[in-house]
């Protein structure tokens, strides 16, 4: 009987076990703010929200933000600047201060669960490395006084500069100047249980390299493969290399365990005449290509099936960035809300994406309206494909709630005008919440670009292909388009125009399969336990 036991315990702990490793990778994005055009911050956190972004990169604690994402559910990582690290790191009633000041009132309503010390220290003017230990070890003594130390992790975000060599990645290791920094800042990672931040941009490595480098390599998209003569591994694009330099380099001083995440990580829409690669298209095919990568979970060929954390670089282009014309332009919407290029979050487009070597294609220019009126918005898909005319309708599947809900969302924040559904207008009758959502629905799928994802809401709509127009009720149409990219106006009346409903929720291969497994093992975890006890 005993035997019997334990044989059934381990069964339990391999099913535990193995939904450990099913945990999905995850995409964030840098809201920087070095600029002085950007939209509040709470229209900030509607865009993010209507993207469907989940995690969110700032670089202090500015209190406006912080109140901007209260109640979103949106995870947030604060930065602490490096101005800041002599007093944080001198005293600590300077960190108690600030964090009953910056962080208390506004915890738990907003979802802190990171902070990084310190901005690329060892590439600072200043070299503030000797500051950023003593000022995370007081932030932590500061959280564990308000019982946040096990919630909120403490890490550091680096350069890959850090490293003094990073090819072939078995041979990278950290520079020898900082090890003494490195070596005490690791053993704080490992006893907090936070990981190891880097800021990974394949870009600079192609821009400093043409000759060295290929574009497609850099950009994810090389038919052929890079081979690390010490390992065997195979490398068929620059950011896992670089990744790997970084787990190599960390095994080399004894780390191996810690977790690596990389919070920034993007590619230029814009250059000096000398950057031709930094082109709206080359920017979203990177983006595009780190997406779905990180989505299909498969790690890197040194960690295959490691989660990886990415944190795209950068939501908004910011004028007041100092440096050559590239460092201002970074980002995926202008300050108006329009967007430099059509980005999908999910990784679910399949439209390729061809890269650009020049600075001659067309390049999207930011609309001259205010937020608040027209502006024109860069809208991926169209139509259904093809030209293909198609209407987004509500699903006779859905429950009253689930289509009230999307309803109230499309009449609301997705701004679709619904006054036509109003009494004695002509898509009043039949006066039925089916009816009215059929109508928000499809307005909102055509404004957004009639694309799949912008049917989603939640699962309570249906694309179709025959007109649901009746008598004097005219559902929009788009004009039709070749399948790709297509130009056209959207009234956003106070909000920023989203390329996605925030009723769509990304979804992936990886975490369909995720959840499956949960399923599964609820439905055998239980038993098992149960016979456990029964014996």
């Amino acid at each position: 009987m005993g035997t019997r036991l334990k044989l059934i315990f381990w069964i339990c702990v391999s099913i535990v076990a193995f939904l450990d490793f099913g945990k999905a990778s995850k995409i964030g994005i840098c809201y920087g703010r070095n600029a002085d055009n950007l939209p509040s911050p709470n229209r900030v956190s509607e865009l993010i929200q209507h993207l469907n972004i989940k995690f969110v990169r700032i670089y202090d604690a500015n209190i406006d933000v912080l109140k901007a994402f209260a109640n979103t559910g949106i995870e947030l990582m604060i930065g602490v600047p490096n101005a800041d690290l002599l007093a944080f790191a001198q005293f600590q009633s300077n960190v108690d201060t600030w964090l009953s000041n910056n962080i208390l009132p506004y915890y738990p309503a907003t979802k802190i669960t990171s902070i990084s010390v310190g901005l690329e220290v060892t590439e600072a003017p200043d070299n503030a490395t000797g500051l950023v230990l003593p000022a995370m070890r007081n932030i932590h003594t500061a959280l564990k006084k308000s019982g946040l130390d096990k919630k909120i992790k403490i890490s550091s975000s680096h350069s890959l500069a850090i490293l003094s060599r990073s090819f072939p990645p078995s041979s990278a290791s950290f520079s020898k100047k900082h090890s003494a920094f490195l070596k005490p800042m690791l053993e704080f990672l490992v006893e907090n249980e936070s990981p190891f931040m880097i800021d990974l941009y394949p870009y600079y490595a192609y821009r400093d390299s043409t000759e060295k480098v290929p574009l497609e390599y850099a950009l994810f998209e090389s038919s052929s493969q890079v081979v690390d003569p010490a390992t065997g591994l195979l490398y068929s694009n620059m950011f896992d290399a670089q990744l790997d330099a970084i787990y190599f380099a960390l095994t080399a001083m004894n780390f191996k365990t810690v977790k690596v995440m990389v919070t920034e990580s993007g590619w230029p829409s814009k250059g000096s005449p000398k950057e031709t690669a930094a082109t709206p298209d080359n920017a979203l095919a990177y983006n595009t290509n780190l997406i779905r990568h990180v989505i299909g979970d498969p790690g890197t060929p040194a960690k295959p099936g490691e989660e990886i954390d990415v944190y795209l670089f950068s939501l908004f282009n910011e004028n007041r960035k100092p440096g050559i014309e590239s460092e201002r332009n970074w980002g995926m919407f202008y300050a108006n809300g329009t967007n430099v290029y059509a980005l999908d979050f999910t990784g679910e487009n399949t439209t390729p994406v061809s890269p650009t070597n020049s600075t001659t294609g067309t390049s999207p220019s930011p609309s001259s309206s205010p937020i608040s009126g027209n502006s024109t918005v860069i809208i991926g898909g169209g139509g259904g494909g093809g030209g293909t005319k198609k209407w987004c309708i509500a699903s006779s599947q859905a429950s009253v709630t689930e289509l009230q809900t999307a309803l109230d969302w499309a009449c609301g924040p997705g701004n679709v005008d619904c006054s036509a559904v109003q009494p004695d207008q002509p898509c009043f009758e039949p006066d039925t919440v089916l009816s009215h959502a059929s109508y928000a629905f499809n307005t909102y799928y055509q404004q957004s670009g009639a694309s799949r994802i912008d049917c989603s809401f939640n699962g309570a709509s249906v694309e179709v292909d025959k007109d649901p127009s009746y008598g004097n009720c005219l559902y929009m149409i788009a004009p039709a388009t070749d399948g790709f990219n297509r130009t056209m106006a959207g009234n956003i009346t106070g909000n920023i125009t989203a390329i996605d409903s925030p009723l769509a929720s990304p979804s992936s291969t990886n975490e369909a399969f995720r959840q499956m497994v949960i399923s599964l093992a609820v439905s055998v975890l239980l038993p098992c336990f149960v016979i456990c006890l029964s014996i």
